[in-house]
């Protein structure tokens, strides 16, 4: 079980690491905004007072440390997915990582901002309520990807 969580850990963590310098990447060549860590924070937040579903997270009332929160969920939610890869295929993946699970965990995973994350800040399904949706999404699928080479890359590194 410890070898389990250690990979978990160190996996997701990779693997949001890298999602991360994709994002400042993708800030400093395109002018793309990172994610403000804030409004996931604050609608986690807000959550956990029994609101799912917001008309606007930034309109909703601020909480406190929800930068730091949104932060801390980022990393979390990162290794959960590292997790979950490793439930379904088995620590025996994390010694002899081949990249089709981590790439299916990364795609699939883009379903979790599209129903949950998305409408639950007021973005509507799949962004469906912002005027970029299309590239939104588009930007969803390349940045799970991303996530997914982490995954392999770091189970690589640390087998």
């Amino acid at each position: 079980m410890t070898d389990f969580i250690v990979r978990a850990v160190l996996i997701g963590v990779g693997a949001t690491v890298l999602l991360d310098l994709w994002g400042q990447l993708l800030k400093r060549t395109i002018g793309w905004p990172p994610t403000n860590w804030a409004m996931p924070g604050r609608w986690l937040v807000h959550l956990t007072r029994g609101r799912v579903v917001h008309e606007d997270i930034a309109k909703a009332e601020p909480v406190a440390n929800e930068l730091a929160i949104g932060w801390i969920f980022h990393y979390a939610v990162g290794i959960l997915f590292a997790a979950v890869l490793l439930a379904i295929w088995g620590l025996g993946w994390a010694h002899a990582p081949t990249f089709l699970p981590a790439l299916i965990v990364g795609l699939v995973t883009v379903g979790c901002g599209w129903f949950i994350l998305a409408p639950g800040m007021g973005a509507g399904i799949a962004a469906s309520k912002r005027p970029n949706a299309n590239r939104i999404r588009l930007m969803n699928i390349i940045g799970h990807i991303v996530f997914a080479i982490g995954l392999y890359g770091t189970a690589l590194l640390t087998r």
